[in-house]
C-alpha cells in the first residue's frame, strides 16, 4: 500500500490551524516556559526592555493590519500613541477615573480617530494618504502641548499606577506578566482576523482594491474598518505607555516614534504578524546594542556621548540595507534558514548535482 511521503496539508481545517506540527508545538511550549521564568531571573534594566517590547508588539501589530496587510499608509502612529496616552492622563488627572475606565475611554478614542482619519483612504492612496495621516500626528500633538500648558504641568501629566482586582501594578515583574497577557490576546486576535474573510478582504485592497471590489469586497467598509481596527489596538497601547511609565509628556511622541513603528514592519516582513512580532524586538533593542558595542570596543568609547546620533544614523542605514537586500525582512530570512532544515539534506543534493 502506497503511503504519503513529504508534509501536505489535505484539508482546510489543517490550512487554519497555527500549530501544525509536533515540532512546533514542542518549540512553544520552550518558548512559553522561557517566558514564564524570565522575570524571576531577569534584572530590573532587562526586564523593563522586554516589557518595552511587549508595548511595542501591540502597536507594531496594530500598524501591519493597516499597512502590511490592508495596504493603507499611516505616519500618524505616535499621534495615535499620544492619543491613548493623553486620554489615560485627561480622564486620570480630571476626574480620577479608574484603569478600567480609562482603557475603554481610550479605545473609544481610537475607534473616533480612525474613523475620521480613514476617511481620506476612500478618495486618496499611496503619498497622499500618507501626507492625510501624518496631519493625524500634528493635530494630536498640537492639543496634547496645549493642554499641558494650560494646565501647567510643564514635566508632564503624571499617572498612578493602576490596579488591578485589588493589586497596584509598581514593580516591573507585574506589568510583564500583564504586558505579556495583552501581547497573547491582541496577536491571537490579529493572526485569526488576517485568517477570516475580513482579514482575506484586506490582503485583496492590498493588492488590487479594483479587482477586490470586482469581487464583491466593500471596499470603503473595509478600508474604514482595517483604520478603525488598527487605531483602537494603537491608543490602547498608549493607555498601557501612560500607566507604564507614569507620566504623559507630548515630547515623548515625535515624528521619529512614527518612523520607528513603520521600519519595525519593513525590518520585521511586512503582511506577516510575526514580522511584526519580529520587527519591534528588533527596533526597541537595536539601539542599545549599539550603545553596547560603543562601550565594548575601547577605541570607540569616546563616542559615547554621540550614541543617540550614532544610533539615529545606523538606524537609517539598517532600513536602507533592508529595503534594498531584504525587502521580505527578518521574516524573510526565517523562512529561508526554516526551509534549509526542513528540507536538508536534499536541497544540497540537488544543487550539488546541478552543479
Amino acid at each position: 500500500m502506497a503511503q504519503a511521503s513529504g508534509y501536505f496539508k489535505t484539508s482546510y481545517g489543517q490550512e487554519l490551524r497555527l500549530i501544525e506540527t509536533t515540532t512546533q508545538k514542542v518549540a512553544l511550549a520552550a518558548f512559553v516556559v522561557v517566558l514564564l521564568v524570565y522575570p524571576f531571573f531577569a534584572k530590573p534594566f532587562f526586564l523593563d526592555l522586554a516589557n518595552q517590547v511587549f508595548l511595542a508588539v501591540i502597536a507594531a501589530s496594530a500598524l501591519m493590519l493597516l499597512t502590511g496587510f490592508a495596504g493603507q499608509i499611516s505616519l500618524g502612529h505616535a499621534g495615535l500613541l499620544a492619543a491613548g496616552a493623553f486620554t489615560t492622563g485627561i480622564l486620570y488627572k480630571e476626574v480620577g477615573a479608574p484603569f478600567w475606565v480609562t482603557l475603554p475611554a481610550s479605545a473609544v478614542v481610537g475607534a473616533l480617530l480612525g474613523l475620521v482619519f480613514g476617511l481620506p483612504s476612500l478618495r486618496l492612496k499611496g503619498l497622499y494618504l500618507a501626507v492625510t495621516t501624518l496631519a493625524l500626528h500634528f493635530i494630536v500633538a498640537y492639543a496634547g502641548g496645549e493642554y499641558e500648558t494650560k494646565r501647567g504641568y510643564s514635566t508632564g501629566v503624571s499617572v498612578s499606577p493602576p490596579s488591578l482586582f485589588g493589586f497596584e501594578l509598581t514593580q516591573g515583574r507585574h506589568w510583564y506578566f500583564v504586558l505579556l497577557a495583552f501581547d497573547v490576546l491582541v496577536v491571537l486576535f490579529c493572526l485569526n482576523l488576517v485568517r477570516s474573510r475580513t482579514g482575506r478582504s484586506f490582503i485583496a485592497i492590498r493588492d488590487h482594491d479594483t479587482v477586490a471590489e470586482a469581487l464583491g469586497i466593500p471596499v470603503k467598509r473595509t478600508k474604514l474598518l482595517a483604520f478603525v481596527i488598527s487605531s483602537v489596538l494603537t491608543t490602547l497601547t498608549g493607555s498601557l505607555l501612560a500607566y507604564y511609565q507614569g507620566f504623559v509628556t507630548i515630547q515623548a511622541f515625535t515624528i521619529y516614534l512614527t518612523i520607528e513603528y513603520v521600519a519595525m514592519v519593513i525590518i520585521g516582513g511586512s503582511g506577516s504578524m510575526l514580522g511584526a512580532i519580529l520587527g519591534a524586538v528588533f527596533v526597541v533593542l537595536f539601539p542599545h546594542v549599539i550603545e553596547a558595542a560603543i562601550r565594548l570596543v575601547p577605541a570607540s568609547r569616546h563616542l559615547v556621548n554621540d550614541a543617540f546620533a550614532i544610533n539615529f544614523a545606523a538606524f537609517g542605514l539598517i532600513m536602507v540595507l533592508f529595503l534594498i537586500f531584504e525587502p521580505l525582512g527578518l521574516v524573510g530570512i526565517w523562512r529561508r534558514l526554516r526551509d534549509y532544515f526542513l528540507l536538508w539534506p536534499f536541497r544540497q543534493t540537488a544543487v550539488g548535482k546541478g552543479g
